[in-house]
């Protein structure tokens, strides 16, 4: 099926939550995600219970939730880098083949009975290094497997997906553990991504216009990233709120394991039974998302989540027996999803396509770096004050952020119409300009009525940020002494190229405060002159 009717199909088609489901590769590669996810989910759990046969001090137990956790803070931001400038299809198959073949190494060495607490955080360690690379672009890729309009249920379709497999995954683990032996979900989770591979190889990704400025270099895009993420203030108060989150929410992922060996003195089934019981109640949760979410609004669900979340924690420090640790268990899956969910359409609603890798990786650093810290931080709380206290104390931090963390809103960038506007007129050139020439200096030159100043001022600082997302590294307003009203806008660009991105990188919302300042200005249009730094001809440039 051509573009064309591609489009009609989707303005026709109803949306729903199955309704993402109608296209093929977006179901196949949905389904085989799922069977994957599963097979992960049966890997933590065997190692974490694997883990406290091996060495059961807490600190020791923790390590494996930050080994699972860590690459995510380390490498995210390269990975999403990458995701944004290389082919994602291409990248994926790669980056799954290479989770299988390690996936496969750390089956056999269970297997041999030559598992040792270090291969063990070792082996955790490159899997989710290998899951980190990818998990950016399986992220960006979805917008090419549906058609926009089908684009929030399939992120909510994902979404569900992830909780189905964590409900099924640590269940099934456990029984396997307990039934078969301590290396049959190992070998099972190597295998389970043939089919993501086996998907991804049958798809062919749609063609998009070829781009007439070349790909950004690797360097470049994880500076222009950061420099995006600094100055968009809607992904850094998901930033926050999510730090101020996950650093507490953490206790209870690192310390379920021996919750269920030493606190309740349960075996391998328990511990998956009450992991999948945290996947069931956030699939359950995910289904009235939506209305939760009309009742209470973005900020509301975060915060019912996380209140949710210290009721549970407060559960697990006081579990004696295994009714009060699964409805401990039902209370966090369904507070989890709520954060979580809640969040994540967050970030994605404050970032432009040009920078959405990026910009989700940055969101997954703060998300997976505070769960590394936090898993830490309460395996060595539980080794001094105890399992039960540790519970306590992350319940209270939580109930404390609440207060301490409302300024920042979520979903505010909900209502900005983030698609590239294309406003910008092309330079005006003398001769031609290398793409590697640089710094650039653009200077915007403004004439206003001094009435007007204070409020000119407010709006320019606006669009000094936009400039700050779309590239520029260094920005001023210059007011002229001599002359009444005559401002002088500047801002510094790397490199005659990246100002040439900058004019792809302008959004509709962009576009609109630039409109509400041209109001001020008196005798037309702003003039905008290019500089580039100057150089001898005879220079010789690398």
């Amino acid at each position: 099926m051509n573009k064309l009717n591609t489009e009609v199909q989707s303005r026709k088609a109803p949306v729903s939550a199955w309704s993402p489901f109608r296209y093929p590769i977006f179901a196949a590669i949905w389904t085989a995600t799922v069977v994957s996810n599963i097979g992960g989910w049966m890997f933590s759990a065997a190692s974490a219970w694997l883990m406290t046969n091996l060495n059961p001090d807490p600190l020791v137990v923790s390590l494996v939730q930050v080994a699972t956790t860590l690459p995510m803070f380390l490498f995210a931001i390269p990975a999403g880098a990458l995701a944004d400038i290389m082919d994602k299809r291409l990248f994926l198959i790669v980056g799954e083949s290479s989770i299988t073949i390690t996936s496969a190494m750390f089956a056999a060495i269970v297997w041999l009975n030559l598992t040792t607490p270090f291969n063990l955080l070792l082996f955790t360690f490159l899997t989710s290094v290998a899951s980190t690379l990818t998990s950016p672009a399986w992220q960006a890729v979805v917008p090419q497997l549906v058609p926009k309009p089908q684009l929030s249920p399939a992120i909510a379709a994902n979404s569900v997906g992830m909780n189905v497999s964590r409900a099924v995954g640590p269940a099934l683990g456990g029984v396997m553990v307990a039934r078969i032996g301590i290396a049959a979900p190992f070998w099972v989770n190597a295998f389970s991504n043939l089919g993501v591979i086996g998907a991804l190889l049958w798809w062919r990704s749609p063609k998009t216009t070829k781009k007439h400025l070349p790909v950004e270099r690797f360097g470049s895009a994880i500076r222009t990233g950061l420099r995006h993420a600094r100055h968009n203030p809607h992904l850094r108060a998901t930033l926050i709120r999510a730090v101020g989150f996950f650093l507490f929410a953490s206790a209870y992922w690192a310390l379920l394991p021996l919750v269920t060996r030493t606190q309740i003195a349960g075996g391998p089934s328990l511990y998956g039974y009450l992991l999948g019981a945290i996947g069931a109640s956030a699939v359950g949760s995910a289904l009235i998302l939506p209305r939760l979410k009309e009742g209470l609004g973005a900020d509301g669900v975060v915060v019912a989540g996380t209140v949710g979340t210290a009721i549970a924690l407060v559960l697990f420090g006081v579990a004696g027996n295994w009714p009060l640790a699964l409805a401990a268990s039902v209370v966090a899956g369904g507070s989890w999803i709520a954060v979580v969910a809640t969040l994540n359409v967050s970030a994605q609603v404050a970032l432009p396509d040009w920078v959405r890798g990026r910009g989700l990786a940055i969101f997954v650093t703060a998300f997976f770096g505070a769960l590394s810290l936090g898993s830490a931080i309460w395996g060595e709380v539980a080794n001094f004050v105890g399992l039960p206290t540790a519970h306590l104390v992350a319940a209270g931090g939580l109930v404390i952020s609440i207060p301490l963390m409302w300024r920042w809103k979520v979903q505010t960038g909900a209502e900005m119409d983030l698609t590239p506007s294309m406003h910008w007129p092309t330079p005006v050139l003398s001769h031609e300009v290398e793409n590697n020439r640089g710094p650039v200096l653009v200077t915007v030159e403004y004439q206003i009525a001094s009435s007007d100043r204070e409020r000119f001022l407010t709006a320019l600082e606006k669009l000094g940020r936009e400039r700050g997302r779309d590239g520029a590294y260094a920005w001023g307003i210059f007011e002229d002494a001599a002359k009444e009203g005559r401002f002088f806008e500047t801002f510094l660009v790397e490199s005659w190229l990246e100002h040439l991105r900058q004019h792809e990188r302008v959004t509709n919302a962009d576009r609109v405060l630039q409109k509400t300042i041209g109001n001020f200005l008196q005798g037309g249009k702003p003039t905008v002159t290019h500089f580039i730094a100057a150089e001898h001809k005879t220079k010789k440039r690398s």
